[in-house]
């Protein structure tokens, strides 16, 4: 059976004093027990990923970080390594979000060497892809789609891929208050896995954990996640209210 995960990214958002009552207010609620076995992830900025490491340590909330460089050290002014994140404790990082793509230029090629970085420092990668409004209007999501997944992950092993958690995030609908439906998520989420299925079997393709990501909120949650291929979701704004994000998880 598949593992149900909500992931909270935080982005560029919460100091540290803030960070410290979301953190506060998110372990009352998952030790409530709204949880219910599945996976809870936040991914607060670098600033405070040694403070939420530290605060959470005794809880079932783990920690991501949003982001890593692929080399191990060097001189990359600014940047942050696999090993720097694995020594404070974080065990989890997110790759290929669409605002590092669009923002920061990161290509697939790029992705692939980050993903074959934190494997080998053993990270675990939840690993975003997802389509433009102008791919979806054409008709070529599923290519775009394809092409991301091929190009940043199927050099790996069938072995890799437990370290694995995808997240379709269809750029349309992260932060725009649009949402893809329920049907539109299933969609991706099915074509996937089955092209998970044609590259590495059957077996390894029903194992991992597909998230949704865009624009989810307490009021579709419930519905996005009812579908068969839908594990769980990588979750924005929802994510900075304790409350909101509780919310979500119960939803699950």
């Amino acid at each position: 059976m598949r593992q149900k995960i909500v992931a909270g990214n935080w982005k560029m958002n919460k100091n540290l004093d803030e960070a410290k009552e979301l953190i506060k207010g998110i372990k009352k609620e998952v030790q409530a027990g709204l949880e219910d076995g599945t996976r809870v992830i936040i991914a607060p900025c670098f600033v405070n990923l040694h403070y939420a490491a530290k605060k959470t340590k005794k809880s079932t909330i783990e920690v991501a970080a949003q982001n890593m460089h692929q080399a191990n050290s060097g001189a990359y002014t600014g940047e942050v390594s696999a090993d720097m994140l694995t020594n404070l404790g974080v065990n989890i990082v997110i790759l290929g979000h669409s605002e590092r793509r669009e923002y920061f230029g990161e290509t697939d090629e790029l992705l692939a060497q980050k993903v074959d970085a934190a494997l080998e420092n053993k990270l675990e990668v939840v690993f975003c892809f997802g389509e433009l409004l102008e791919d979806r209007k054409s008709g070529n999501h599923f290519k775009v789609v394809e092409n991301q997944l091929k190009k940043a992950l199927f050099h790996l092993q069938e072995a890799d891929f437990k370290n694995i958690i995808l997240a379709y995030e269809p750029v349309w609908a992260i932060g725009t208050g649009e949402t893809a439906s329920p049907e539109q998520a299933q969609e991706i989420h099915a074509f996937v896995r089955e092209l998970l299925t044609k590259k590495y079997g059957v077996e390894t393709a029903n194992a991992i954990s597909i998230l949704y990501g865009g624009s989810v909120k307490p009021a579709n949650a419930k519905e996005i996640f009812s579908k068969p291929d839908v594990d769980g979701g990588l979750i924005g704004g929802a994510a900075l209210k304790a409350e909101d994000f509780a919310a979500i998880i119960k939803s699950i």
